[in-house]
């Protein structure tokens, strides 16, 4: 028997604003790829370069207690330098955590997860076949597109309009843009509960005028205060995805079910 997912705990916390960018000339951009049912790319804070996971639907950017304390940080807020993808915040505020429950199931060690304070500040392109990470200087990203779903920034991240249903509950409203789960739709859970398992079934996800079925749930991590859930990479995988933070607008171009 399917096991459905409780919609009424899609509730949520709230979130603080983002930092000061430096911008740099063109486009940035760098490989990227799929681990453990995150987006995960290299980058840097504070000169501390690894691997790190990008997850939109983060309102702040996180660094792992341990990797801090090894580079001499012992404070649990600081601000640094961040660079990823070709792009640099000269100073960004940087939380930091215990990220032992994101980094379960990596291959590598996950330094941080790079959030939608750094991200949202650009123009975003994100191909998932191959994996490429594009940052653009905000207004770029679509060229001449037209159309593209309208998006709201609610807590500190990007949000399109869903609807989603188990079967005997629905629930609509904005949902985020998730990154760094494995599910196709993740709601509200434990802080510290993990993405990388799916523990039901959502009967129908409605997106972008589509309606998807049986999707995979993850019931893990806060989400801002108003966002009603977030969709997962289960979804999105299935798009070339183009956001840009000044049209407020998302592109979600369907890859060819060949690839």
């Amino acid at each position: 028997m399917r096991r459905v997912v409780p919609l009424l705990i899609l509730s949520l916390l709230a979130t603080r604003g983002g930092p000061a960018m430096a911008e740099e000339r063109g486009a940035g951009q760098t490989a990227c790829w799929f681990e453990n049912g995150a987006v995960v790319a290299p980058a840097a804070i504070g000169g501390i370069a690894g691997d790190y996971v990008i997850d939109l639907s983060a309102p702040h950017t996180l660094l792992h207690v341990d990797v801090a304390q090894g580079a001499g940080f012992t404070d649990t807020a600081l601000t640094l330098p961040v660079r990823v993808a070709g792009r640099k915040v000269d100073a960004a505020p940087i939380a930091v955590q215990n990220l032992d429950y994101r980094a379960v199931g990596f291959s590598t060690p996950i330094m941080g997860v790079i959030g939608a304070d750094i991200l949202g500040r650009y123009g975003l392109a994100l191909d998932f076949s191959p994996c490429r990470l594009r940052l653009e200087r905000p207004g770029r990203v679509r060229g001449g597109w037209k159309g593209g779903l309208p998006v709201t920034i609610v807590g500190g991240v990007p949000t399109v309009l869903a609807a989603a249903s188990n079967g005997l509950h629905g629930i609509s409203g904005p949902f985020a843009l998730d990154t760094a789960s494995a599910g196709g739709v993740r709601a509200r859970g434990a802080a510290d509960g993990p993405r990388q398992k799916p523990v039901g079934t959502l009967s129908g996800l409605s997106l972008n005028g589509a309606l998807r079925q049986d999707l995979p749930a993850v019931v893990a991590g806060d989400l801002p205060a108003g966002v009603v859930g977030a969709i997962g990479v289960r979804v999105l995988a299935g798009y070339r995805l183009r956001l840009d933070p000044t049209a407020l607008r998302l592109w979600l171009t369907p890859i060819p079910a060949g690839r």
